[in-house]
């Protein structure tokens, strides 16, 4: 992610997620903190390119470190993309990025009612290990905290890309370390 992705990150965001949706300055910090030999995060988008040659972006996901835990901070795929196995792509991403920060174990929280964002992390090897009672506000949701042990023995060898039906291409998958 790049800072001029941030704007269409947004539109996204609250579409996704319209009762708590992060803001512009806590994607802006989070950034700030992705650059450099001192960074802590790391951030992806998902591009798809339509037949006009424009691109946008149809998912993000987000990684923050801390020690030998990295903490998955966000994670969005639009919804019609979803099913197509781009969230499995942007989380294998973020879960590199955990073993290259030599992270030892990953968390996460997710709403209760996320049902299909639990299966895809639990398809990953990550285990429920508590509730955070109220997390998401203003709704008052819950947050289910998850637990990966060992990122590196998780990740795929390769990454694949999901074909998208009504895409020419396939999406492309882009980090801050990769785009200045």
């Amino acid at each position: 992610m790049r800072w001029w992705d941030i704007e269409p990150v947004l539109e996204l965001e609250k579409d996704l997620f319209p009762e708590d949706a992060w803001s512009r300055g806590m994607f802006w910090s989070d950034l700030a903190h992705a650059r450099g030999p001192e960074a802590t995060r790391r951030y992806f988008v998902a591009e798809d390119e339509s037949a006009d040659g424009s691109r946008r972006i149809i998912g993000y996901g987000g990684l923050a470190a801390a020690g030998d835990v990295a903490d998955v901070q966000t994670i969005a795929v639009a919804r019609e993309h979803w099913g197509t196995g781009l969230g499995a792509v942007l989380l294998t991403e973020l879960l590199r990025a955990a073993t290259a920060f030599e992270c030892a174990e990953v968390m996460l929280e997710c709403r209760v009612d996320n049902v299909r964002a639990q299966k895809l992390y639990e398809r990953f090897g990550f285990e429920p290990i508590g509730f955070r009672r109220g997390y998401y506000q203003p709704g008052n949701v819950d947050a289910l905290v998850m637990r990966l042990r060992d990122p590196a023995a998780s990740v795929p060898e390769a990454p694949s890309a999901p074909s998208a039906p009504s895409a020419p291409s396939a999406p492309s998958v882009q980090g801050t370390e990769s785009n200045g």
